[in-house]
């Protein structure tokens, strides 16, 4: 879904100006460390701006700061995850204090890949596994002649 470029500017700003939880984050999803997977931050889809997003799996991932423990900031949240469903999205939460100790960054890392291997597409378009590399298996550097 295209966002207004409002949105875009937006989204453009807050990656220039992540939070330390979120840039701590970031540094675990970036590239594909997590499965493989390829996440985008500070992704704009429709009025809303996600933290972390996964376009393969539909999977969006925010951290939620003190901002967030309000009454009118938790029914915004329980409207934007609605809007995101109705999509197709699925929204996880974790809170900012989570990611900054060393054991939850760990603990939240892994509900992600979790939840994301649970989602997973199969590998090819016919639903079955990829064929075998090079005759079965990758020959290494001493094997080739």
């Amino acid at each position: 879904m295209r966002a207004p470029a409002l949105t875009f500017k937006r989204a453009r700003a807050l990656r220039r100006k992540m939070t330390l939880p979120e840039v701590l984050l970031w540094q675990q999803l970036r590239g594909t460390r997590c499965g493989g997977l390829r996440f985008r931050r500070q992704y704009p889809i429709g009025p809303y701006i996600l933290d972390f997003y996964c376009a393969s799996h539909q999977l969006a991932v925010e951290v939620d700061g003190a901002v967030h423990d309000g009454a009118a900031q938790a029914a915004h949240d329980e409207r934007r995850a609605a809007w995101l469903a109705q999509r197709g999205i699925e929204v996880l939460r974790f809170k900012a204090a989570d990611i900054l100790n060393e054991r939850g960054l760990g603990n939240v890392f892994a509900m992600i890949a979790a939840v994301a291997v649970r989602g997973a597409a199969p590998s090819t378009a016919f639903g079955g596994s990829p064929p075998p590399l090079c005759g079965g298996g990758q020959r290494g550097a001493s094997d080739r002649k």
